[in-house]
């Protein structure tokens, strides 16, 4: 199959890029005595999460009970779950995950290590328990001191939890170029200091987990970190771009659009709007756009409907035409990537696979 047969809209993956991407980063964590438990939110594929633990990852890192799951058919050593499990139902189902392979939970409450510990002792499994801080983000995890002790002595004390140590995301640090300096020196500080009374209370650290994606190759000067969870980092997008953790030559994915009009002057239709894109913005930016056109980097994709693409082509310097074919680098692949039923995996203009994206929805 050539790429000239994909039915559009659709995203391909450059395999050569995607590979690079992928070893680059098992050599850095390696070099670095970094363990990687890369996320799997961006790709959703089991052979892609396989991949990754074929080049060192111990195991992968999902935020849902239905991704674990899914998970499960790339055979992991080790999973972990990076959100608060709450509910009977799910609880049941993530046990059941639990019988399978090596399983490990984040959360930041006490409520949290309750329902688990009650949940893994019906089952009869024994469930390891990061205690999540929060270092700038102000999403989940409580604040550094005492209300992190707390939470440690309390899941220290719940029957069938293993207390690992603590988890973080920078994710407030948005920037991988010298704007964020002082950011990362904060951080590392604040972690030394987090890990220092951690200690000091006799609690067990065997991990400190954390990491992004834009901080990836900055990992090595947080103080105390022990492993890495980059997701977007194996196929990247104009994000990670324009954050300067990466460049435009290490963005594997694209989003393979056509034509379909071309009845206004200055502006395309392509078959491409926010069911194909997501609607995310820039990051660090006011810029409204949707994406990076690879063949017309002047285009503007300013305004999308569920099936429709606006673009504006008056400073392209190029003409269009009904049936052709445009590449955008999307601002946010992640998401992206859930709006698609597969990916295609080519090597220059030949297809070599076809992932369903297994994941997709997984939202339970």
């Amino acid at each position: 199959m050539r790429i000239s047969e994909i039915e559009t809209p659709a995203i391909v993956i450059d395999l050569d890029i995607m590979e690079r991407n992928l070893r680059r980063v098992a050599d850095y964590a390696r070099s670095h005595d970094l363990a990687l438990r890369p996320h799997t939110k961006t790709h959703k594929i089991p052979a892609l999460a396989r991949k990754q633990m074929d080049l060192g990852a111990p195991g992968v890192t999902v935020a849902k009970v239905g991704e674990a799951e899914v998970m499960l058919e790339a055979n992991p050593a080790e999973l972990y779950v990076a959100y608060p499990v709450i509910g009977h139902g799910k609880l049941q189902r993530l046990m059941a995950v639990a019988r399978r392979t090596k399983l490990m939970v984040g959360l930041d409450s006490e409520f949290a290590a309750r329902q688990l510990s009650d949940a893994a002792r019906q089952a009869q499994v024994e469930v390891g328990v990061l205690a999540e801080v929060d270092v700038g983000l102000n999403r989940v995890g409580v604040n550094p001191g005492e209300q992190l002790l707390a939470l440690g002595k309390a899941i220290r004390n719940q029957p069938r939890l293993r207390l690992e140590g603590i988890t973080f995301y920078p994710g407030h640090i948005k920037a991988a170029d010298e704007s964020a300096e002082p950011a990362i020196e904060a951080l590392s500080a604040l972690l030394h200091r987090i890990t220092t009374e951690w200690k000091r209370a006799g609690l067990p650290l065997n991990i400190v987990s954390g990491g992004s994606t834009p901080l990836l190759f900055q990992s090595h000067r947080i103080d105390g970190m022990t492993e890495i969870r980059p997701g977007t980092y194996i196929f990247n997008d104009k994000n990670t771009w324009f954050m300067g953790a990466c460049k435009q030559e290490d963005c594997a994915a694209t989003i393979l659009t056509t034509i379909v009009s071309t009845a206004r002057p200055g502006q395309i239709i392509i078959d491409g709007g926010s069911k194909t894109f997501s609607s995310d913005r820039l990051a660090n930016s006011s810029e409204v756009s949707f994406g990076h056109f690879v063949d017309a980097p002047q285009a503007v994709l300013g305004k999308m409907n569920e099936e429709h693409g606006f673009v504006d082509v008056r400073n392209t310097g190029r003409e269009f035409s009904i049936g052709d074919r445009l590449r955008i680098i999307p601002n946010h692949i992640c998401v992206a990537v859930n709006l698609h039923e597969r990916l295609y995996g080519v090597r220059g203009d030949t297809v070599e696979c076809v992932w369903p994206v297994a994941a997709r929805g997984k939202l339970q």
